[in-house]
């Protein structure tokens, strides 16, 4: 299936089936895509893309550096991500600047990954695919949004190095309302339960997503 302007449609292409997979920040998005890679699942992780592009040397860097300033360039040439960070997320017009750099590079990287892959179906994790779903529709038979709470969310996020509780809500309020995300979901995976309920909905999606791939399981 594809999707078009009436909707979801079946339709025969010479690729494998493709999965988007999103989240908010701290919702477990990056262990659901680990469990998936286990099971054999084929992963493009935009993120991961994300950082090959603001590494020393970096495709997105030149551009990055030009719209912020140097200051946003760490002493070895990668990107300065805490100073940048702090940055965009107070300020929504520097958010756009950034993502109108680095967006199309991570798209068309992300489909040149998809379009290699070997495996049943491919897994594409886009953490902000609400924002740019336009760009992604035509790429996605399928979206499934990884969901938790708020609170947690936040908990979550707060905990990684670097990152205050103050900045972790402002990372979350800067992305599209969970709402918005659980409306584009065809499959939802409630991240609330812990570790063993999580691994469990992975593996009847990973069966789900054999199935509509045409493999017999």
């Amino acid at each position: 299936m594809i999707w078009c302007d009436s909707g979801w449609a079946s339709v025969q292409v010479d690729r494998s089936y493709r999965v988007g997979l999103t989240g908010g920040v701290g919702s477990g998005k990056s262990t659901a895509a680990r469990l998936f890679a286990d099971l054999g699942a084929a992963i493009v992780d935009t993120d991961a893309i994300a950082h090959a592009l603001t590494a020393a040397g970096g495709t997105a860097m030149a551009a990055i550096a030009a719209e912020f300033g140097r200051e946003v360039v760490a002493p070895d040439g990668s990107l300065d991500r805490a100073n940048l960070r702090a940055r965009v997320f107070t300020d929504a017009a520097a958010r756009r600047r950034l993502e109108a750099i680095l967006h199309p590079l991570i798209h068309d990287e992300a489909r040149r990954q998809a379009a290699v892959a070997r495996s049943p179906y491919v897994l594409l994790i886009v953490p902000l695919l609400v924002e740019t779903l336009a760009s992604y529709r035509r790429d996605l038979d399928r979206i499934a949004v990884v969901d938790c709470d708020e609170s947690r969310q936040i908990a979550r996020t707060a905990s990684r190095p670097g990152i205050s509780p103050d900045q972790a809500a402002a990372i979350l309020k800067a992305q599209s309302p969970r709402a918005a995300r659980l409306a584009i979901a065809d499959d939802v995976i409630d991240n609330n339960a812990g570790p063993a309920d999580l691994e469990a909905r992975v593996r009847h999606l990973h069966r789900t997503y054999l199935r509509l791939a045409g493999q017999k399981i």
